[in-house]
């Protein structure tokens, strides 16, 4: 398909509004009570709209307030249902239906709010400055069974083993502003057979049952203390967690052909455009969705096609600030996955994606990037690692070590070694295999850039002016 076609597309699901069985506004509908409602939290989507989403056991919305003004019900998002089995890419080892006994429900929070509550429950509010950003990524609990001799597995209830909860927790407590996720929310995607640290485990697959424990209750504290801006990652592909990605994730209406749900219309589902989200006067965020990138979710021209126009309409929509964060899951220059995780020797760190490298160096030359983009954020890789360049590239910041298995750094080359598919050279080069999240913080000259353990106590602290990053630690 071609990518007019693509967008054309995209554009005429849009038109749509709200689609039958995906969407609808509260009319004569009676109001659920607030005490049906298991998760409650705040979304930044295009524009910096704010959108309060309740997810309730009931088959109809609950009220919300504004200001202590008049309750207003809010809608459907997506409707309860149990979503027929679809290929999956595990289909060796699942054979259950993704099941959704929950309706999700939204409400636009009105410019200005000051207080949003739900019952009993009172909703973070977007900040009409933000200084301080907690970054999360990877945070699921690992079950995924690659063989019936490999695979890799967490005990998810242990909290030394899967410290998700724990590190939520301690990062509500720094009383963010903003959170970010950088992508890969879902984990437990197929059972653990006997024998393994998770066995017994009756929470995985795709549905309510292991999206539920794997991200909402452990991220309940952190939910509550402020605002999140979501990038979607790999494992919510559609033929993945994409389903619940779009029930409960994505900031923006969920149209028709978009869910997930039925294989043939993946292309839509597993692409969409990028937004911005304003972060004060001179500052915002531009968040990519590159979840699908690779096979086998397209050709490598057809994505490089994609990729690049929007790469180019992403920046073009942040051009009006004279700062920006650039967002998305798979680090573009950062030592990235090995791709092994089931016992096998893993083959050498790869030097990024070469994929959105050749893209950028297209559009914007050896820079990579305009010059307004003060950082660039990732996850995907299950460590932390700060990177600067000599090139006076932006730095890149991976937080994919907030919960699910780390990977070993030993598998990771020296790194101050040059990336000798980019033919970039590293300034400043910082790795930790160890759990935890980053704290961005802006300052009058530039950024501070504190990576926490589980516990909170920094690990390394960094501090980012004119793109050149210090790190001690």
């Amino acid at each position: 398909m071609e990518r007019r076609t693509i967008f054309a597309s995209l554009a005429a699901l849009a038109l749509l509004g709200t689609a039958t069985g995906c969407s609808s506004g509260g009319g004569t509908n009676p109001v659920s009570s607030p005490d049906d409602v298991r998760h409650a939290y705040v979304l930044l989507g295009p524009g910096g709209t704010a959108v309060a989403r309740a997810i309730t056991t009931a088959g109809t919305c609950p009220a919300i307030s504004f200001d202590g003004g008049p309750p207003v019900q809010m809608a459907v998002h997506a409707a309860a249902a149990v979503v027929p089995v679809r290929p999956t890419a595990y289909d060796a080892f699942y054979t259950q239906a993704a099941a959704f006994p929950v309706t999700t429900c939204d409400a636009a929070i009105p410019a200005g709010t000051v207080h949003a509550t739900l019952g009993q429950r009172s909703l973070p509010v977007p900040r009409r400055h933000v200084g301080k950003i907690v970054v999360i990524g990877d945070t699921g609990c690992r079950m995924k069974m690659k063989s019936t001799s490999h695979g890799q597995y967490q005990d998810c209830d242990d909290p030394a083993a899967w410290p998700f909860q724990a590190i939520a927790g301690v990062a509500a407590s720094m009383q963010p502003d903003l959170v970010v996720h950088v992508g890969d929310f879902h984990y437990r995607e197929t059972s653990c057979p006997a024998g393994t640290s998770c066995a017994g485990i009756d929470s995985w697959g795709f549905g309510w049952s292991s999206w539920e424990p794997d991200f909402f209750t452990a991220a309940a504290r952190l939910l509550q203390a402020a605002p999140w801006v979501v990038v979607r990652g790999d494992h919510e592909t559609c033929d993945r967690g994409g389903q619940g990605w779009w029930r409960f994730l994505d900031p923006r209406p969920l149209h028709l052909g978009q869910n997930c749900n039925a294989a043939p219309d993946d292309w839509l589902g597993n692409y969409s455009d990028p937004y911005v989200v304003p972060l004060d006067d001179d500052l915002v965020a531009v968040i990519l969705d590159t979840g699908s990138i690779g096979e086998p979710y397209g050709s490598a021209a057809e994505q490089s096609a994609l990729y690049n126009q929007q790469v180019q309409q992403g920046l073009a929509l942040a051009a009006p600030w004279t700062h920006s964060l650039f967002l998305n899951h798979q680090p573009i220059l950062a030592y990235n996955s090995p791709g092994s995780d089931d016992g096998e020797t893993p083959p050498p760190a790869k030097p990024g994606n070469e994929l959105l490298q050749g893209v950028l160096k297209w559009i914007y030359g050896e820079t990579l990037f305009p010059g307004t983009v003060d950082a660039v954020l990732s996850g995907h890789v299950h460590l932390a690692q700060v990177t600067g360049w000599t090139e006076g590239l932006p730095p890149t910041f991976v937080a994919g070590n907030s919960g699910t298995n780390l990977v070993s750094f030993s598998s990771y080359p020296d790194p101050k070694t040059p990336y000798t598919g980019s033919g970039f050279l590293p300034s400043t080069s910082v790795v930790k295999s160890e759990f935890g999240f980053m704290m961005m913080e802006r300052t009058a000259s530039g950024w501070t850039v504190v990576a926490y353990d589980q516990t909170g106590k920094p690990i390394t602290t960094c501090t980012v002016v004119n793109r050149a990053v210090t790190c001690t630690g």
